[in-house]
């Protein structure tokens, strides 16, 4: 299945407990076909969606938008690395009620930055705004690892500095994740796998 197409119906149009497996940058299209999917399986009365994440990054205010609607769905979230959870998809994963991570998947934080695609003047003025908005988006990926973790302000502060990828046992003592185990699918538990063209 494309991301831009209908989801398939599943095997009970109201399963309890459905899975999304989700491995993709998050971009416009990316983000439009996971809360699409979320969508509508909360519309069919779903209890519980299983995401199950492996994100290298990609758009800040994409990341958060998901973050958000995932923590307004009606239905109980659980977030589970499958692979790596990376840069603004750790917004993603902390939308989880109870998040899981597989034995020897990993988390990376960095700071916020922007791409120069074409020669650019920098004054005063564009350095400022620039800065500005960097230290805004920070602030807003900060506060909900804070609020989400048990990662203090000054932790958080050094995550962005230091650009590192941490382990599982680290996101276990630090409250990035409930429990290391592996992904245990039941036997006719509805599976959507989004698929997007590369």
């Amino acid at each position: 299945m494309n991301g831009d197409q209908d989801i398939a119906q599943p095997a009970s149009a109201q399963a309890k407990v459905v899975y999304v497996s989700f491995t993709a940058e998050i971009v416009p299209k990316t983000t439009e076909a996971l809360l699409g999917v979320c969508a509508e399986f909360a519309n069919r009365g779903t209890d519980e969606i299983y995401l199950l994440l492996s994100c290298p990054g990609g758009s800040v205010m994409h990341g958060l938008t998901i973050h958000n609607v995932l923590r307004g769905l009606p239905c109980k979230v659980i977030t589970h690395n499958v692979g790596n959870v990376d840069s603004i998809g750790n917004m993603v994963f902390l939308a989880g009620d109870r998040r899981y991570a597989s034995p020897g998947t990993t988390f990376m934080f960095h700071g916020v930055g922007f791409d120069v695609r074409q020669p650019m003047r920098f004054e005063e003025k564009l350095l400022r705004e620039r800065l500005g908005s960097i230290q805004a988006d920070q602030k807003r990926i900060g506060s909900v690892i804070i609020d989400r973790t048990n990662i203090t302000e000054q932790e958080v502060n050094d995550l962005f500095l230091e650009a590192v990828t941490r382990d599982v046992d680290y996101a276990l003592a630090r409250g990035i994740i409930h429990e290391i185990r592996d992904v245990q699918i039941p036997r006719g538990a509805p599976v959507q796998q989004l698929v997007f063209e590369r």
